[in-house]
Parts: structure tokens; C-alpha cells; sequence
């Protein structure tokens, strides 16, 4: 039976890639440094100076991408449930909200949300404000509620039927059947798909720049305009873009491995 590949290897393909890619933004960075005719501070230096700031914009993004994950994860598990209702109405109403939102361009329901929820709503006569990086999480929790929901439908139809038939016949009700036997296999045939899709929200959260929020890319744009450097456009995005990918880049590759560690099970 195949197996995943050995830890140390793991270890070093992702070391590896990260080293390439540092490598590579190094080599198109340089030339930049280099034609550097711009008195006072140098480039380098620069990008040490921002660093800091950089580095709170980048902990928002992943601040943004924890919460949406979270809220579409909660969400989706209960929608893609009802998609394998036994009421035809239910799963009905559940397919059609699971196909809206998977697919709707994220930047659009991003605007939506940005537009047409209030900055704040009264309940009981106490104002709760909702500011822009909150409406940005729940733009970007829809996509990922609709993608966790058609996770967890095809997940739990690939239990066999006689699993269902046995707690039946045990005296189980189709809600403890879903809570005791089938919701915990499913876990690992939907965690594969979970990780990878937690990668790919977190590299699109540099969208919630466009609708307004303080984020890398917001603070980047701002640091450029700062300076006043031309010369600073291509190392500072290169540097955010490393950022991104050593974040994301080992989220990836431990999905791979669990791909094929639970393939043989499924």
C-alpha cells in the first residue's frame, strides 16, 4: 500500500521550494538594488524600515483569513447537511445557496457586503458597528461556506449505504447516525480539500484592499506613495509576494501528503 513520503523528505522539498523562491525574488530584486541612482537611503533599507508595518498588515490578512474560514466552515457543514436532506424542499433551498455563492466572483459579493451592510445596526437601543475589515470577512466566508458545503455532500455520499442501513436497524435516528457514525469519517476526506482551500483564501485576501481595508497591499500602496520611489515598486511586491508564499506554501504541500496518506482509505 503506498504511503506518504518519509517526514525528512517533506522537510525538504518544502525548504527547498522556499529557497528557490527566495532565490528568485533575491535575483529579480537585486537589479532593482542595483540601478538604485536615487540619494539618501537605499532600497534595502527601505524595505527593512517598512518591514514592520508590513508585517501588521500581513498579521491582519491572516487575521481575515482565519475568522472567514472559520464562520464558512461552520456554516458550510450545516449546508452541505441539509443538501443530503430527506426532504426534497430542504435540499433543494440548500443546492441552490451552495451554487450562488460558489460561483460568484469573490470580489463581487466582497462589494456587496461592503455596500449593503450598514457601518451599524441598533439591537435594544445599543449600537453594534460593523467596520469595513468585518464586512470583508463575511464577503469572503460566503465563497468559502458554499465550497465547504459541496465538500461535505460529497463527503458524506461516499459512505457506504450500509452504514446508514446498520445504525437503522440498531435503533439510531438519522441525527445520531450523522453525529456518532458519518460526521466522523468524514473528516478526513473532507480535511485535504479544507487546507487547500484555507491556502487559496488566504492568498485572495489582498482583495479586501480594493473595498477599503488596511491591509498589506493597502499599507504597501501606502508605503510607496510615502517614498516616492519608483524604483521601490518591484522589491516591495516581491517582498509581500514572498511573504504570501511562505505562509501558504507548507499549507499546501501538507495537504498533498494527507491526499495521499488517506487516498487508499477513502
Amino acid at each position: 500500500m503506498p504511503q506518504g513520503l518519509p517526514l525528512q523528505d517533506r522537510l525538504f522539498n518544502v525548504w527547498t521550494a522556499s529557497i528557490l523562491v527566495l532565490a528568485l525574488a533575491a535575483a529579480l530584486i537585486t537589479p532593482a538594488f542595483a540601478q538604485d541612482a536615487t540619494p539618501g537611503r537605499s532600497a534595502f533599507a527601505i524595505l527593512l524600515e517598512w518591514t514592520p508595518t508590513l508585517a501588521k498588515g500581513f498579521g491582519f490578512n491572516v487575521l481575515i483569513s482565519i475568522l472567514s474560514m472559520a464562520i464558512g466552515t461552520v456554516l458550510g457543514v450545516g449546508l452541505g447537511i441539509l443538501q443530503v436532506s430527506p426532504l426534497r424542499p430542504v435540499r433543494q433551498v440548500a443546492w441552490v445557496i451552495t451554487q450562488f455563492f460558489r460561483n460568484s466572483p469573490w470580489l463581487v459579493l466582497l462589494f456587496y457586503c461592503i455596500l449593503l451592510i450598514p457601518f451599524q445596526i441598533e439591537v435594544f437601543g445599543t449600537k453594534i458597528p460593523f467596520p469595513g475589515w468585518v464586512k470583508a470577512v463575511i464577503g469572503l466566508s460566503l465563497p468559502v461556506m458554499a465550497y465547504m458545503s459541496e465538500y461535505m455532500r460529497g463527503a458524506i455520499l461516499s459512505i457506504p449505504t450500509g452504514q446508514w442501513e446498520s445504525a437503522e436497524s440498531l435503533g439510531f435516528s438519522r441525527g445520531q447516525t450523522l453525529r456518532e457514525i458519518i460526521l466522523p469519517q468524514t473528516i478526513k476526506r473532507v480535511l485535504p480539500s479544507w487546507m487547500n482551500l484555507y491556502a487559496v483564501l488566504t492568498m485572495a485576501t489582498p482583495l479586501v484592499s480594493i473595498v477599503g481595508v488596511n491591509d498589506v497591499m493597502a499599507l504597501t500602496r501606502a508605503a510607496l506613495s510615502a517614498e516616492g520611489r519608483v524604483d521601490l515598486l518591484i522589491p516591495m511586491y516581491l517582498y509581500i509576494l514572498c511573504w504570501f508564499f511562505l505562509y501558504c506554501y507548507p499549507i499546501s504541500a501538507l495537504t498533498r501528503w494527507l491526499e495521499r496518506k488517506y487516498s487508499v482509505k477513502l
